[in-house]
């Protein structure tokens, strides 16, 4: 019912909006509607699962997004999300200011949009190919940020388990909860954003509450982040991205629960490289990511290096075909029978089919396959269905 309502609110004023005339002034508004509807067997080996506990292989999602003009220069936008008939959440809240007509720079502040990598600031249905995320923005590792392992042991039982996390021994929260992904695609930090350039070069940069895998709407540490992404397109068609990020991913409530000598500064480290080349048919993607997170009880950090390539061709008008190889790996650590992964390592090969009957309509049919050096199911093939409506 709560969409419903959602959904009837945003097309009455969709429709007031196109049958009216243009304010006089500054002021403008926009408003968008993006719905869709994934739907297949469930993954028992939880490969899909996100960080709200919902899979991306069976998520329906309502998206309302509007846009205000305040003046000539100056935005506030916005964006409403509803999962699986869950509870709305705000996925976007912020300010842009251009303060130059002539130059291409701008500030956003409040719930902004990241700057780290090149997956993030697509639209989920969309703009995504396929059906699933990468697995470096969406796959929930073992570490969390409301407890830590106390042994490199409470690593090894937790590996390939990053949907249900307890640690035997560690310190903090002693309930089950998931784990971590590399960056969190599904939520956006808050704080200020500048960016500058929309040629041959472009950089943003952001100060941010939470980090990568621990996006924040509050602080909980008193520590912040710093991320940074620059692009260059050399010639037309082709993007080349870097990105970094450093910030303290755990909360302050751990860490004033730890020993002494063991209170500080924890933080996630995280490096990119992004690749998109477009021509005639076809577009190329790739990223590959490495993140590293600072642990108190163990001695020393834990690395994970995600990599993404994909690619998509239009076979005919309309109808295009799409594939996508993932792996995340992990460094070693001391396990109770030998050196070990932290984590296990994770694969996903992911290819499908996506047709638009008419504008604004694309349905998909994706055929996934996961597998894993660990955790209680270690391998699972999906073969799913969604469909995609915008305006």
């Amino acid at each position: 019912m709560r969409v419903a309502a959602l959904l009837a609110a945003a097309l009455a004023s969709s429709a007031l909006v196109a049958g009216a005339e243009p304010p006089a002034g500054p002021r403008r508004f926009a408003f968008g509607v993006e719905m869709s509807a994934a739907v297949g067997p469930e993954d028992r080996g939880f490969f899909n699962f996100t960080s709200y506990a919902d899979s991306t292989q069976r998520l329906a999602r309502l998206s309302l997004t509007a846009e205000w003009r305040v003046a000539e220069r100056v935005a506030l936008l916005a964006e409403v999300r509803d999962e699986n008939l869950d509870r709305p959440r705000v996925y976007a809240l912020y300010a842009r200011l251009r303060p130059w007509r002539e130059r291409s720079f701008d500030v956003q502040a409040g719930l902004i949009p990241p700057v780290f990598g090149a997956f993030p600031r697509r639209r989920y249905g969309s703009d995504n190919p396929l059906i699933g995320y990468p697995l470096a923005y969406q796959y929930l590792t073992s570490l969390r940020s409301d407890a830590v392992p106390g042994t490199e042991s409470d690593l090894v039982v937790t590996r390939g388990a990053g949907w249900h996390v307890r640690y035997p021994f560690g310190w903090g929260h002693t309930d089950p909860a998931p784990g971590l992904p590399l960056v969190n695609a599904l939520r956006w930090d808050t704080g200020v954003q500048v960016h500058v350039g929309s040629g041959p070069f472009e950089a943003a940069a952001a100060l941010t509450q939470g980090t990568l895998s621990n996006p924040r709407v509050r602080d909980d540490n008193g520590g912040k982040q710093l991320s940074a992404r620059v692009a260059w397109k050399p010639v037309v068609g082709l993007v080349l991205g870097a990105s970094g990020a450093r910030g303290d991913y755990l909360s302050g409530a751990l860490v004033s629960s730890l020993p002494p000598e063991r209170r500080g500064h924890y933080e996630q480290q995280a490096w990119g490289l992004d690749l998109e080349y477009s021509r005639d048919r076809w577009i190329l993607r790739s990223e590959a990511i490495w993140s590293r997170w600072q642990t108190p009880m163990l001695a020393r950090s834990l690395g994970a290096l995600g990599f993404t390539a994909e690619g998509r061709c239009k076979l005919v008008p309309g109808l295009y075909a799409a594939a996508r190889l993932d792996h995340l790996g992990f460094t070693h650590i001391d396990g109770p029978r030998g050196r070990v992964t932290w984590d296990a390592p994770v694969w996903r090969t992911e290819a499908g089919l996506g047709y638009t009957p008419v504008r604004h309509v694309l349905a998909k049919v994706a055929y996934q396959h996961n597998w894993r050096d660990g955790g209680r199911v270690r391998e699972t093939v999906l073969l799913n269905a969604q469909l995609v409506l915008w305006f």
